[in-house]
C-alpha cells in the first residue's frame, strides 16, 4: 500500500518573526540602554567629549580583620545598606576584585577631596584587612604596591592621587588608621608626601589655605587637621605645629611647582 505523506502546516509568518524576538529578548542579559538626548534639542554630536574616569583612588581598611567576613558584606547587604569597593587586599597578599575598574563602587560615602563631591564616581576604592588597630602586613602592603602600579598605569590615575578614607571624609571616618605606612607607599612614588629634609615655612604661611590645596574639606579644622596628623605624622592631635607648617609647605611646593 502506497502511504501518503502526513501534511504538517506551517504556522504563519507574523507568528513565526513574533517568536523569534521572543526568543530573542528571553536571551538577553541586559536592556539595551538608550541615549539621554533631549527632545527639545536638535542632535549635532560633536567628537570632543570622553566617558567619565576615576581621578583618585581611595584606601580603606575593613575594621572586621577577617578576609571571608569582608568579602561577605562587601557582596551582598549589611545592616548600613549595600557597600562594595573596587578590590579586597587580604592579610596574604591576595588581591580580590569585586568591581569592574570602570563601574562605580559605593565605598566612599558622603566625602569631599579637592573640590570633589561625589566621590565614588571619580575614584577607585580599595579596601585592606584590618581590623584598624593591627600593623598591616608586609605581603599585603607589596601586593598593595603592585595594585596601585598597575592601576594608575591602566587608568591614567596620577601617582600621588592615593589618599585615605578619613583624609575624604574627616570626622566620619578614619581608615586605614593611623598604622598605615604611608611613607612606605610614599618611597615607592604613590601619594603625595614631603621632603625628606623639611624647610621652615615662612612667618606668613596659611597651614590651613596649604591643607585646602592638598586636597582636604576644611569647613570643619579641627577634624580636617587631626585627619591631616593620622596621614601625615601617625598620630591624632587637632593642634598644627611648627613640623605640620614645614610639612605643608613642602607638599605646597610640590603641588605648585611647573610640570
Amino acid at each position: 500500500m502506497k502511504h501518503q505523506a502526513a501534511t504538517v502546516a506551517r504556522p504563519p509568518r507574523l507568528a513565526v518573526v513574533a517568536l523569534f524576538l521572543l526568543l530573542l529578548a528571553g536571551c538577553a542579559t541586559t536592556p539595551a540602554v538608550a541615549p539621554q538626548r533631549s527632545a527639545l534639542a536638535h542632535w549635532t554630536p560633536s567628537p570632543n567629549f570622553n566617558v567619565r574616569k576615576a581621578q583618585l583612588i581611595v584606601l580603606h581598611h575593613t575594621s572586621i580583620g577577617d578576609a571571608t567576613a569582608a568579602l561577605r558584606v562587601l557582596s551582598t547587604r549589611n545592616s548600613e545598606g549595600p557597600v562594595s569597593a573596587h578590590y579586597l587586599v587580604e592579610a596574604d597578599g591576595r588581591i580580590d576584585q569585586l568591581v569592574d575598574d570602570n563601574a562605580r563602587a559605593w565605598h566612599a560615602g558622603a566625602s569631599r577631596w579637592a573640590g570633589m563631591t561625589d566621590i565614588n564616581s571619580s575614584s577607585i576604592g580599595i579596601e585592606i584587612d584590618n581590623d584598624g588597630n593591627s600593623p598591616f602586613t608586609q605581603p599585603q602592603i607589596q601586593a598593595l604596591v603592585n595594585l596601585l602600579a598597575d592601576i594608575t598605569s591602566r587608568l591614567g590615575i596620577p601617582r600621588e592621587a592615593v589618599v585615605g578614607h578619613g583624609d575624604i571624609a574627616p570626622g566620619r571616618k578614619n581608615d586605614p588608621s593611623v598604622q598605615f605606612p604611608w611613607a612606605t607607599l610614599a618611597r615607592y612614588g604613590f601619594g603625595l608626601w614631603p621632603d625628606a629634609v623639611l624647610i621652615p615655612a615662612p612667618p606668613s604661611f596659611d597651614s590651613l589655605a596649604a591643607m585646602r590645596l592638598v586636597g582636604y574639606d576644611v569647613s570643619d579644622p579641627r577634624n580636617a587637621i587631626i585627619a591631616f596628623h593620622r596621614h601625615y605624622r601617625a598620630m591624632e592631635s587637632d593642634a598644627l605645629d611648627a613640623t605640620d607648617a614645614a610639612i605643608l609647605y613642602s607638599l605646597q611646593r610640590k603641588l605648585m611647582a611647573p610640570r
